[in-house]
Parts: C-alpha cells; sequence; structure tokens
C-alpha cells in the first residue's frame, strides 16, 4: 500500500516552516550564530573610559540589551551602552559627591545604585535622570554590590573598605521598602565573622544568598531566613599564584553561578569568569579578554548575553551563554 502525497498545502507550510527557522537560527544575537563562552570586546578602550568602571545592569522596561554602568567618563556618572553602540553615552551625574559602584533594576524598571562615598543607596524613577535617596545609615562601612529578590528587597555587600580604623569583618545588609512606603535597612545576622564581602546574587528559588569574598577568594552560601543568614555553607576557594581576588557575582535561571576572577598585574594571564554549579563544582573558566573583570549582568533579548567590566581597561566585553540569568528573567519572563 502507497503512502499518501502530502497535499500542495502541507508542503508550503512545511517550507515555511524551514525558512523560519533557518531565519531564527541565523539570527543576530542567537546563541547558533556566535560561540558560546567566547569574549569579545564591546567598546573600545578610549580615554573617557574610566579605571574603575564597574556595576552593569539592565533594565527592566523590555530593554534587556542596554547595559547601564557606573564611573563614565569620570567618578560619579553613570552611563548607558545601547545595542549595536561601541561607545557609552552619559545618563546622568550623581549629586553631592556621590560614587556608585553596584546597579540593580527592579521589575517595576527603578534603578539603584549603591553610593559608596555617602554610605546610601541612590534610586531613579524610570524616566528619570536625577537619582533620589533611598536608603542611608552612618553605620555602613562601604555599600559595594547589590542582589535583588523578586519582591524588591535589596542585599547590599558592605565590605570594610571605608572604615577607619579598618577591620577585616564583612557585612550583608537587607533593604526594605515596608507597606507605609518607608525604607528600612538592617545588618544581617550570621553564624560566621564574614571576609570582605563583594559579589552576591539570589539562587534561582530566592532562598539562597552566594556572596564572594575578596581577599579569601572564597564563596559562601546563606539560607535565607528574614534578617538572618542561616546555614552558612562554603561553596568554592579558589587558590593559586595568579589569582587575585574574587569581584562581581550572578546566577543563572539554573542555579550555576558566575564570579568574576581577576589576575595578579605580575601574572601574564587573562582574567576569568569562573562558572560553578552549586556544590561548588567548577564547571568552566571563560578567559575575558582584559586581566581585570570587575563585575558582570546578564542581558540580550533573550537574557543569554553576559556583559563584563573590566575594572583597570576600562571597556565593556560580552559573550553568548547556554541558559539565561535569572534576574533578567525575572523581570522580563517573555524574554526567557
Amino acid at each position: 500500500m502507497f503512502a499518501q502525497a502530502p497535499s500542495e498545502k502541507t508542503v508550503r507550510s512545511l517550507a515555511n516552516l524551514a525558512l523560519l527557522l533557518a531565519l531564527v537560527a541565523g539570527a543576530p544575537g542567537s546563541a547558533s550564530a556566535e560561540e558560546l563562552f567566547k569574549s569579545r570586546r564591546v567598546t573600545p578602550p578610549p580615554s573617557d573610559y574610566r579605571k574603575g568602571i564597574e556595576g552593569p545592569a539592565v533594565d527592566a522596561a523590555g530593554n534587556l540589551h542596554v547595559v547601564y554602568v557606573v564611573n563614565f567618563k569620570k567618578k560619579g556618572t553613570i552611563g548607558r551602552l545601547r545595542p549595536g553602540a561601541d561607545r557609552l553615552k552619559p545618563l546622568a551625574a550623581l549629586l553631592d559627591g556621590s560614587i556608585g559602584n553596584g546597579i540593580r533594576f527592579d521589575c517595576d524598571g527603578r534603578m539603584y545604585v549603591a553610593d559608596y562615598v555617602n554610605h546610601k543607596m541612590l534610586v531613579f524613577e524610570p524616566g528619570r535622570t536625577k537619582a533620589e535617596d533611598y536608603f542611608h545609615s552612618d553605620n555602613f562601612n562601604q555599600p559595594n554590590d547589590l542582589a535583588i529578590a523578586d519582591d524588591g528587597t535589596l542585599y547590599a555587600s558592605d565590605p570594610p573598605f571605608g572604615r577607619t580604623p579598618k577591620t577585616t569583618n564583612g557585612r550583608i545588609w537587607r533593604i526594605v521598602r515596608g507597606s507605609d512606603g518607608k525604607v528600612r535597612g538592617e545588618v544581617m545576622a550570621s553564624g560566621r565573622t564574614m571576609g570582605q564581602t563583594n559579589g552576591l546574587d539570589l539562587s534561582p528559588d530566592g532562598k539562597t544568598l552566594y556572596v564572594s569574598e575578596s581577599a579569601t577568594r572564597e564563596i559562601w552560601a546563606y539560607r535565607i531566613d528574614g534578617a538572618k543568614l542561616a546555614d552558612e555553607r562554603p561553596v568554592k576557594k579558589f587558590d593559586g599564584p595568579s589569582d587575585s581576588e574574587l569581584d562581581g557575582l550572578r546566577t543563572d535561571v539554573d542555579g550555576r553561578i558566575y564570579v568574576m576572577r581577576p589576575r595578579n598585574t605580575r601574572a601574564n594571564v587573562k582574567g576569568t569568569v569562573a562558572v560553578l554549579i552549586p556544590d561548588g563544582t567548577l564547571v568552566r573558566d571563560i578567559p575575558t579578554n582584559g586581566r581585570n573583570p570587575s563585575n558582570l549582568t546578564f542581558g540580550g533579548p533573550d537574557g543569554k548575553t553576559v556583559f563584563v567590566t573590566q575594572g583597570d581597561g576600562g571597556f565593556i566585553e560580552s559573550f553568548r551563554v547556554d541558559r539565561p540569568g535569572r534576574e533578567p528573567c525575572l523581570q522580563v519572563p517573555s524574554a526567557c
């Protein structure tokens, strides 16, 4: 018995489907169009990119391909990199001597900036280019990097760099806006003495906080219990003569941890972005174009582009990954 030949309509439908799949596979920014985990420079290193460029983040207004950074041209500024551009453009200047470090966006499009000079959190309301005070405490050492939960709770690393006399103990702050509209912050209690707390991010379910410690080169995991950091667990300690200190940290939707590994300036090797699973197993080490990657963010139209700031060279580079970041999928679920 012979099989029935497909109708002309069916043939046309299959041909159209094949064409669509071919277009998607070859679309700019798709994983198949660009080699995964291979970093390339996005911006050149001209003189207007300062040493100390930091805090990359993407917004939540469906523009996951627009990258924001601090310290553009001079300290105390915010720069913005639009898709297809190879140069940052100024967005805002922070006032009152403020200098930013970490940036995060909430699901409503507010941009939060850690001001390590004036011991506060700043906020840009959507569409605004003037920052407002969000939270201030004289008890801050030097707020550094941020993580944000799906309910808008901010977590801030607070290394001891800004204290005199200096100590070696870092902290984590929890900052929330109450139902009365007032913002409150407190140091989270922990069962261990922390090192120089730096990069941090949440697990996909929001129950675990991962924190990188600069000088010890360690990553720690904590279960979040209100304002307490419970059940502390060492994830990974990096050793090696070429290692400097750990810096920024992000997670993806599968819970993998991406952490910056800048290199000792005396070592003739590039910096890397280490990728680990939650038990501390190193999955890969992605070489960067510069020696001192400072921080990273997931972005791009599908949340699978990682943007990296180079602290000493003052430029941005990026690479494609196989899974989107936790934060872009939290902000724009349709993108993932």
